[in-house]
């Protein structure tokens, strides 16, 4: 999985880096699908937020967490991705379960109608 880091107003150390991959490596071992993580870290006003998107099975997912201190940051950003892919994984799952076909059953008036009792 590539991993394309980005930093506003934020150096992205070795130490972030490493970080990031130790966190994602999880990530990318339950869904070896996952092609690439497009990962901004900022901060503004004394709060760090990391923003993460992806494509994953046809669709965009996109996270965000914000905390005080980085690293906490990068792990609540995780956390949610991780919740997020299983999240659109279920939903590809269910749609391959045959869902079971509703019958319509008779009504009695319509019956008496086809009947012609007159």
């Amino acid at each position: 999985m590539k991993i394309n880091l980005s930093g506003h107003h934020v150096d992205v150390t070795d130490g972030i880096k490493e970080h990031i991959d130790e966190k994602f490596l999880k990530i990318s071992n339950h869904f070896p699908t996952l092609i690439a993580l497009d990962i901004i870290l900022s901060k503004e006003h004394g709060k760090h937020s990391a923003e993460i998107t992806t494509n994953y099975e046809g669709s965009r997912i996109s996270v965000s967490a914000k905390d005080d201190v980085m690293y906490p940051t990068i792990a609540g950003v995780a956390k949610k991705l991780d919740a997020a892919l299983k999240h659109r994984k279920g939903q590809l799952k269910a749609n391959l379960h045959s869902k079971p076909n509703s019958v319509t059953p008779e009504i009695a008036h319509e019956k008496v109608q086809e009947m012609n009792l007159g």
